[in-house]
């Protein structure tokens, strides 16, 4: 068992939390982007709307992808307080990084690929458990494909059932129902990601010895990470909003909510399974769908395909400034 001060335990903690808060930020424009940029709600509104939802999860659903994160992705006893500083520290730089050029990226897997650097540096390869990353990195695929499904089916399914109605009630009846979506969207958002970081503070609670023999999810780490995303949601990257809400694809009030009923429902299932997915990649997937219905043209591709390759560097990018910043600690 490792031997670390309480200052020090105390101290990544707070990082971690600091962490998602950043998390929340950067996330402020998956949550609230699609009912901004359809005007309805204020900027100030949605994210509050969106903070509450994403603080409300915590009492709801359990904790399956924190048990995920902590005992999935590399083996709890090998990982020190360093590894975890290490981690924090890497997938806290990149998520800033993304978050001031406005580029939405996965903290969750910024955070997943900063321990798997970290853990790998420290102790071999040996410790990675291979099976749980190889699930995570394949809903990296998976999931905004699921995203872009789901969007797509619920914008036929909406033109079919109000093929007859006048637009004008169409865009009044879902100005309301959007307020519904954005809401199971945000309390989505919330249950999954925060609880990666809990799956984090987690591993490092007990690799020093302060959960006793068995790994579990203490209530105090659950709040204090659902209270953290929120606060970050509050503050809301704005940059980010801008790309998610008008850059991809032009979105109406029905549109909205297609997109987040889609982002929800898939979200909702992976959390179920205990698969730590990334928000940003299902709402931009069911952004897409979205935009598909009114012909491929409707969605600006260059905008995505930025946005992909920010998807499919960041594991292995983190994890490679994980590696390094531990390497550099660790002569310290």
């Amino acid at each position: 068992m490792e031997q670390t001060s309480f200052a020090f335990i105390v101290f990544i903690v707070a990082v971690t939390l600091f962490f998602e808060y950043l998390n929340g930020v950067n996330n402020a424009g998956n949550s609230i982007a699609t009912v901004v940029s359809t005007r309805v709600l204020s900027p100030r509104a949605a994210v509050g709307l969106a903070a509450f939802f994403n603080f409300a999860a915590a009492f709801i659903f359990g904790v399956k992808v924190a048990n995920t994160v902590g005992k999935g992705v590399v083996d709890p006893g090998s990982v020190t307080a360093l590894v975890i500083f290490a981690a924090v520290i890497s997938s806290s730089l990149w998520v800033h990084f993304c978050t001031v050029y406005g580029i939405p990226i996965s903290a969750s897997h910024a955070l997943i690929g900063g321990l798997i650097g970290a853990a790998a540096m420290s102790k071999g390869f040996g410790v990675l458990k291979i099976a749980g990353i190889v699930k995570i990195c394949s809903f990296i695929f998976i999931a905004p494909m699921l995203g872009l499904i789901f969007g797509f089916v619920n914008m036929i399914v909406i033109y079919w059932l109000f093929r007859r109605v006048h637009a004008q009630k169409v865009d009044k009846i879902f100005r309301k129902l959007q307020l519904v979506s954005a809401a199971l969207y945000s309390l989505g958002h919330g249950t999954n990601d925060a609880q990666k970081a809990m799956g984090i503070i987690a591993i490092l609670l007990f690799s020093t010895g302060r959960l006793g023999a068995t790994f579990y999810i203490p209530w105090w780490v659950i709040l204090a990470c659902h209270a953290a995303i929120g606060i970050g949601t509050m503050m809301g990257g704005w940059k980010v909003v801008k790309t998610m809400g008008t850059k991809i694809t032009k979105l109406q009030p029905v549109g909205g909510c297609a997109a987040e009923t889609a982002g929800a429902i898939t979200i909702f299932g992976a959390t179920a399974l205990g698969i730590p997915v990334s928000t940003t990649h299902i709402i931009t997937g069911a952004i897409m769908g979205v935009g598909t219905t009114r012909g491929l043209s409707s969605v600006r591709w260059t905008v995505a395909r930025r946005i992909v390759w920010a998807w499919v560097f960041t594991i292995p990018a983190s994890a490679i400034v994980s590696a390094a910043t531990f390497f550099v600690l660790k002569l310290f």
